[in-house]
């Protein structure tokens, strides 16, 4: 078995025209997601300052009262607000998770109008997004939204070309399910030694990733740790310049297993405030996923049934969340 790390990718063929070289990258970004299922991203075309802005935002949010910030509370849309203690990895199953997780959260979603055609079709989640009272923080969170899903669609592609994916794989993403997450952890412990003896508190509870593609940008704090396929736990700390990016359940699904999709938590032992802004990159909600013909053969049957991505989300949603159990 290939040695568990978590590589660094420059992925700067990406964002050119050149297929040798993309398929080039296509073969790294398999290799590297085949074994490890995460990865820091480099060359990604993100400005800086923009990482900055969101993170600034951020804070400006959690910032705010918590009057102010109830008033844009979580809603049936999956749009808004995420306080403390309302969010559980129910369905982990790689701890016995008790307690919520130890976080609050902003949550933005693909901006849709009333003339959406998933709106339209009364479409799991389709709507616009809520936003706080708060100057610039909008501008500068959909600013930061749109550069993210650019990037997704391009590491997409190359994803494709790893799997040999035909167009109806691409096309599932033509209006895709996003979602932006600008996470709070606030103080908690000081140790691993607090840590345990708080029996099974965590920022974000051992867990997968339910969609396709993650990317990650966190603070300087630390926190995130991922899981090796010998148990071990293995620390992601920031390294800047770059965006780690993992695969989650469907594209692992769609892979017939091939991508890996990586159990990882957040522990919080630093005793400061942490902040991370995730962007979660999936299909459209009325995509049936299965494991791709070209990753299918005699010697290598399909791994999964096929599932209705709509209604796998909405299972999840209410099974792990507090606002979309009392529907």
């Amino acid at each position: 078995m290939a040695k568990f790390n978590v590589p660094v990718i420059d992925i700067a063929a990406a964002h050119g025209s050149d297929l040798q070289k993309k398929r080039l990258l296509a073969g790294e970004i398999f290799q590297a997601y085949a074994v490890s299922g995460f990865g820091y991203v480099v060359n990604h075309g993100v400005p800086e300052e923009l990482i900055e802005r969101v993170f600034a935002a951020s804070a400006r949010f959690h910032g705010l009262p918590a009057d102010v910030k109830m008033s844009v509370e979580l809603n049936h849309l999956h749009r808004g607000y995420i306080p403390i203690n309302t969010s559980t990895d129910v369905n982990s199953k790689l701890a016995e998770v008790r307690h919520p997780n130890q976080s609050e959260s902003f949550m933005i979603m693909r901006e849709d109008g009333p003339a959406s055609p998933d709106v339209l079709a009364g479409a799991y989640l389709a709507g616009p997004n809520q936003w706080p009272v708060l100057e610039g923080f909008r501008r500068d969170v959909v600013e930061y939204h749109d550069a993210m899903l650019e990037l997704a669609r391009k590491l997409v592609e190359v994803v494709a070309l790893s799997l040999d994916a035909d167009v109806d794989f691409l096309s599932a993403f033509d209006r895709p399910t996003t979602w932006l997450r600008l996470l709070y952890y606030p103080p908690t412990y000081s140790s691993e030694k607090q840590r345990s003896e708080a029996s099974g508190v965590y920022g974000s509870a051992p867990h997968t990733d339910f969609g396709c593609l993650t990317l990650l940008a966190q603070d300087a704090v630390g926190g995130l740790q991922v899981q090796t396929p010998t148990g071990e736990w293995l620390d992601v700390p920031r390294i800047p310049g770059s965006f780690v990016v993992n695969v989650g359940d469907m594209l692992h699904r769609w892979s017939n297993g091939r991508l890996r999709s990586t159990p990882h938590r957040v522990i919080n032992t630093s005793g400061k405030a942490r902040y991370s802004c995730p962007f979660f990159y999936d299909p459209n909600v009325a995509t049936n996923i299965a494991p791709l013909p070209t990753c299918v053969s005699e010697g290598e049957p399909p791994q999964f049934d096929a599932v209705n991505f709509g209604d796998f989300l909405k299972s999840e949603l209410e099974a792990g969340y507090t606002k979309h159990q009392q529907r």
